[in-house]
């Protein structure tokens, strides 16, 4: 892996195959080292930017169009993907981001417990939950004790991206995007793009809910993960990799 402020790399850049995978709040490029790995072994090159004001990463302007335009650069000169995964917030800046995709080139888009709809009533609940996240940032013992299906790894990463955000920064994307309403953006899925929508079990933590996912889009499914909780990434890597399409030669 090969890390700097606004990127994390896995592979080689000259493999057949190429992935982007975008990060949630408080997280950063680093947390997606067990499924970057094993797209790699699949023939993949991965890259996984840190989303703006994480990871030491600073703005002024939150809001998910700006999170979206400030990764802009990852497509200059039609520059595609066969897969991109987003999770949580990721999934929403990943959403945002479908209009920049080159037409030409058929990309699987993978979205993690996207929170497509908050509600006004309850928006406060998720922001001081972060605010606490960043504020007193828990050890990898914690993170494991708490969740005993997550590696020593992805909980040092989790603690590790907690540590780089900052209470402002959880504020501001609170403030900078409310109405908290992003399910609209599933209407306008393209149709070189095929979606899946994986949600967490809601008795579990999961924050996407089916009833929020539009039932008659073209080329977007969603599926509930039965005891799986809103970290996916950590818990539930088969399900990530069995969305993804493998080469002829090796079906």
């Amino acid at each position: 892996m090969y890390t700097s402020i606004s990127a994390s790399n896995w592979g080689s850049p000259t493999a057949s195959r190429r992935a982007l995978l975008i990060h949630g709040l408080t997280m950063s490029s680093q947390s997606w080292e067990g499924i970057a790995q094993l797209l790699v072994a699949e023939g993949f090159f991965v890259v996984a930017p840190n989303l703006l004001g994480h990871a030491w990463r600073r703005g002024t302007d939150y809001s998910m169009s700006a999170l979206a335009e400030d990764l802009r650069p990852y497509f200059v000169m039609d520059t595609s993907y066969d897969v991109i995964i987003g999770h949580s917030l990721g999934g929403l800046v990943t959403i945002s981001l479908l209009p920049f995709l080159p037409k030409a080139k058929e990309t699987t888009v993978i979205l993690l417990d996207p929170p497509v709809e908050v509600t006004e009533e309850r928006i406060e609940i998720p922001k001081a939950s972060f605010r606490k996240e960043v504020t007193n940032v828990r050890t990898a013992d914690e993170h494991m004790a708490e969740n005993p299906a997550w590696s020593r790894g992805d909980s040092v990463l989790r603690a590790l991206g907690a540590h780089m955000c900052d209470r402002t920064v959880v504020e501001r994307i609170f403030e900078h995007n409310r109405p908290w309403s992003f399910s609209g953006l599933l209407k306008h899925i393209p149709s070189h793009v095929k979606t899946t929508i994986l949600a967490a079990d809601p008795a579990f933590g999961g924050v996407c809910f089916l009833e929020h996912i539009p039932c008659d889009v073209a080329r977007l499914n969603a599926r509930v993960l039965i005891g799986i909780g809103h970290w996916i990434q950590y818990e539930c890597l088969d399900a990530i990799m069995g969305e993804i399409p493998l080469p002829k030669e090796k079906l």
